[in-house]
């Protein structure tokens, strides 16, 4: 049961920037990224219903768990959707796993902990995998949409962990995992709403068949039984061993990527994705000597 949890998660969220792409736009970015909020909201609300854990935070702790939802869920989510639109499937999950050094460095800079010298060394091998892969795009001076991605998907991934960072501290405070990711989920689906209605945006609903399957693969899929498999593993053999599945995000992403047609096979993708496969496990390393240890934080 451990190995098909670990296999799970790793397709499920490794897959999840391709399924983005094949869902499409027969409506807005926004709307359809509220549907998969909203969707999961309502599982997760039905699931703390019926397992109904402890309530251990107090009315100060909304505020963290709302950062936590804006960050990883709403804003996060837009900013790469936009950016998997705009340039590719396989350049979003190279960029994301550079996630694995930027929530150690935001640790340090706001919680203050300790930044251990192999989250440098992965960090320079995977910024330097996204470079050999963009450098075409960034060579095309009349690419400006892919380049506008690009600078979407960093942006998105330094909310991420800015949101692992709130997630540290309700994690510090022994918040509930349910309690924070349903008040997450909540929060970053009103705001979706807002967003969506402040802009005008029709509540249309597509009914193809690959629109309806790629929302129920996001939302049931993607943000909620790879969640739930998540935690398991992380009780049965650690967050350490468990996170070392986003090593793999870059070569399940570009061969997905590859294999729909969103990507040419070239030499900078298979080096990209190697350099940032290699830097992440890098940067994943088990800790070898006395210093503080760096809270994984990845979901």
């Amino acid at each position: 049961m451990t190995v098909f949890m670990y296999i799970f998660c790793l397709l499920a969220w490794g897959l999840n920037f391709i399924v983005v792409k094949i869902q499409g736009t027969p409506v807005s970015l926004e709307v359809s990224l509220t549907y998969r909020l909203m969707g999961s909201a309502i599982i997760f609300i039905c699931i703390a219903c019926i397992m109904r854990p402890k309530i251990k935070f107090m009315p100060k702790d909304l505020v963290f768990m709302m950062i936590f939802g804006v960050c990883n869920f709403a804003l996060s989510y837009l900013l790469f959707y936009y950016a998997t639109i705009w340039s590719s499937a396989a350049i979003v999950t190279l960029i994301f796993s550079i996630k694995t050094v930027l929530t150690p460095i935001a640790l340090k800079v706001f919680l203050k902990t300790k930044l251990q010298t192999r989250i440098l060394y992965g960090g320079g091998c995977g910024v330097l995998g996204v470079i050999v892969l963009v450098y075409p795009i960034l060579a095309d001076s009349t690419n400006s949409l892919a380049l506008n991605g690009i600078l979407l998907a960093c942006l998105g991934t330094v909310l991420t962990s800015i949101g692992d960072v709130s997630s540290a501290r309700n994690n510090h405070k022994s918040i509930n995992p349910l309690h924070s990711n349903t008040v997450g989920f909540i929060v970053a689906a009103v705001l979706l709403f807002l967003i969506s209605v402040s802009q005008g945006h029709q509540f249309s609903f597509p009914t193809s068949y690959s629109y309806i399957t790629s929302l129920l693969y996001l939302t049931v899929i993607a943000s909620v039984f790879a969640w739930m498999f998540y935690l398991k593993l992380i009780e049965q053999i650690g967050p350490s061993k468990s996170s070392y599945m986003v090593a793999l995000f870059p070569a399940i992403g570009g061969i997905a990527s590859v294999i729909m047609g969103d990507s040419e096979p070239t030499l900078n993708l298979l080096f990209g994705c190697a350099l940032c496969s290699f830097g992440a496990a890098l940067a994943l390393l088990p800790k070898r000597i006395k210093s503080g240890s760096i809270p994984n934080l990845w979901r």
